[in-house]
């Protein structure tokens, strides 16, 4: 079995019920933490989990919402917990320029808890690695492999697929449907994918809003990358216009047009196991 928690939901656009895009990942005793939108750790621990409980993040890409407090994963790991192991750090190329750029940033802070602390010697251990597409991870029962995506002009971006004991989730990122998605979704017991709602942001009259529509996917093109894929179920996230009480409905229908199978969607903390 594997156990999904949509940590936040949310989108850029700031919501005081929505933390930024993350989910966590349980399969086994490994806890992958996909993505670091605002408010990440916040929500980890209402389920439970803290910095020093994961095991690995995963990075789908370097959008400023998907990233927003890695800086916040890294340091309370670093200051508030005794574990001295590295946290591997495994996203597209970039990835190393950002946690460089980080540990930059924050860079202060690293020498002032050193001088202040006399059991912190060294900066936050951490690995980072890169990656297109491939296997990234194998360890414990749980593999992980990775898959280019099209979200352009943003690129490189990826999508990753946890496998184990027999379940498989896959994690779509932001991406509009693409053959590699589909590929690497084959099969999977869950699609976790982010989603907008077209039909509402066209009438916006802001340009710039109005942009997000050539670079990502709709909930009617999610359900048919779930369905051209096969997955069991598909869960939804990362809902632009923010997800309002009363028309889960509405989504549920939109995605259920193109997709047949079990559908998930809801608040942040939504936990979804399968296999």
């Amino acid at each position: 079995m594997i156990e999904i928690t949509l940590l936040g939901t949310g989108s850029p656009m700031v919501d005081a019920n929505r933390a930024g895009p993350s989910t966590l990942v349980r399969a086994g005793d490994a806890l992958f933490l996909v993505d670091c939108g605002r408010g990440v750790l916040q929500r980890a621990a209402a389920v439970g989990v803290g910095a020093a409980n994961l095991t690995a993040v995963l990075l789908t890409h370097l959008h400023s919402d998907h990233i927003t407090d890695l800086n916040d994963v890294i340091t309370t790991r670093w200051v508030t917990t005794f574990v001295r192991s590295p946290l591997p750090i495994i996203g597209p190329p970039g990835t190393r320029a950002v946690v460089d750029g980080l540990l930059t940033a924050l860079a202060p802070d690293i020498s002032y808890r050193i001088a202040h602390h006399a059991d912190i010697t060294e900066p936050p251990a951490l690995e980072v690695y890169e990656y297109t597409e491939g296997p990234v991870w194998d360890q414990d029962g749980v593999t992980i492999r990775v898959a280019p995506t099209d979200h352009r002009p943003v690129e490189p971006t990826i999508a990753f697929r946890v496998e184990y004991d027999g379940a498989s989730v896959v994690l779509a990122g932001d991406s509009v449907p693409c053959d590699t998605l589909d590929q690497l979704s084959s099969g999977a017991d869950a699609l976790v994918h982010t989603v907008i709602r077209k039909d509402l942001v066209t009438l916006v009259p802001q340009q710039r809003l109005k942009d997000i529509l050539d670079y990502h996917s709709s909930v009617e093109q999610a359900g048919a990358t779930a369905a051209r894929a096969g997955v069991g179920t598909l869960v939804l996230t990362h809902y632009v216009p923010p997800l309002a009480p009363g028309q889960e409905d509405q989504w549920r229908a939109l995605a259920a047009g193109e997709f047949g199978g079990r559908i998930e969607l809801g608040d942040d903390l939504l936990t979804v196991q399968v296999g």
